[in-house]
Formats: C-alpha cells, structure tokens, sequence
C-alpha cells in the first residue's frame, strides 16, 4: 500500500443473510471509520459508502456498497480497509499510526542497534513492537511504553528503546 494510506479496519465476513458485513475497526472510537471514506480494500476496490447499523461481538456491522448476499460478505473476509492519510486527524506528538512505526531501526539508549520494526501488535494494554534482526534468533516483542521506548524519531528513521534486563538476551 502506498504511503498516504493508513490502515483503519478490516472485514470480517457476512453478518445475517442479507449482505450485511462485520467490520474490525481499528481507529480510537470504532465508530469514526465511516468517516473515512472512500476506504480502499486491500484488493484494490474502492468502498464509497459505509454505513454503520450497529454492533455485534465486537465488530460493527455494516452495510457496504455493491455487496448485497451473505456470499459477497463472507468472501471479504480478512479484506484489509485503508483511508487517506489527510482523511485522519493529526495525532498528538507521542503517538503515532503503527504503519509509521514499520520498518523503523531499533536502537538501544547507547546508539547500538537491535533490529528493525516488523510489526506493532495490539494485545488490549499495551501495543508491543516486534523486533526482528540479524543478530536475533526469534522476534523480540517489546512493550511500546514511553519508559521503555523513551523516543520515536520519525524524521531519522529510529526508535531508541531501554529494554528490561535479559529481553534482548546478549544484546543488552
């Protein structure tokens, strides 16, 4: 996906018979992904409506352009839905859209690098940021606190992180 696209949900298969869909929302208030539109779908198509009708099961049900029978929905299943970046509110200065974060180096508070930013998990407290590198024999996930990564710095391409005692193994 291009740079000016962030990630704001995802699909989640058919709710009913009717073509309704079930709708991961990842943004602050779950509600305001339908404020985002049009959404691209990470097949490519373009979602000009999206009209919120409730809840279920942690998911908001909605109703999608072009998709009118449970069959349609069910096969958006795990469909990906990106918004514009200048569609999104600008954020505070200490946080940050994980797409951001992805692919950043990983640095410990004396310059020596841990690895790369592969992912940012979200586990419900705190998001975790999976570290991945050459000197690492599996991913290291690393609890994205500001006691532990003290400093994002987007314009250089980093992140400094004070790990805990034995998280990186050797590297610490």
């Amino acid at each position: 996906m291009a740079d000016d696209r962030i990630i704001v949900g995802s699909l989640a298969g058919a709710f009913g018979v009717h073509g309704d869909v079930r709708v991961k929302s990842y943004c602050a208030e779950p509600d305001a992904i339908a404020d985002y539109t049009p959404l691209t779908r990470s097949d490519g198509k373009t979602i000009t409506t999206l009209v919120l009708k409730g809840m279920a099961k942690g998911a908001l049900i909605a109703r999608v352009d072009g998709i009118t029978t449970k069959e349609e929905a069910d096969a958006l299943k795990g469909v990906d839905l990106f918004a514009a970046r200048d569609q999104l509110p600008s954020l505070p200065d200490d946080e940050f859209y994980h797409t951001d974060l992805m692919g950043l180096t990983a640095v410990d508070t004396g310059g020596a690098e841990l690895g790369r930013v592969k992912a940012v998990q979200t586990n419900g407290a705190d998001d975790l940021l999976e570290i991945v590198g050459p000197g690492l024999k599996d991913t290291v996930l690393v609890p994205f606190t500001k006691a532990i990564v003290p400093t994002v710095d987007l314009a250089a391409g980093r992140v400094v992180i004070d790990p805990p005692g034995g998280l990186f193994g050797d590297a610490d």
